[in-house]
């Protein structure tokens, strides 16, 4: 039987340069049972709240389904080309 090793921090990364930690930072919208999600620096930059980036997100979707529902498989029939 295999023993779990332990866990330890690489060589490389050093306590202190990863920031104090929050205990239950995200546990009330864990609990509320949303989908919590994490936006990039960059991304979250580009939006003022959690309400630009729904409104951002239901209008993708929207866009996306309406792609969706207006193509439809070709029907013209594929000649073919006489050999010779």
């Amino acid at each position: 039987m295999k023993t779990a090793k332990k866990e330890a921090m690489r060589k490389e990364y050093r306590r202190e340069d990863l920031g104090a930690g929050v205990r239950g930072k995200y546990y009330k919208e864990y609990t509320k049972g949303t989908n919590l999600i994490l936006l990039r620096p960059d991304v979250a930059a580009a939006f003022p709240d959690d309400d630009s980036v729904n409104a951002a997100l239901r209008g993708l979707m929207k866009l996306a389904q309406h792609s969706m529902s207006t193509t439809k498989p070709s029907t013209r029939t594929v000649k073919k080309q006489a050999s010779g």
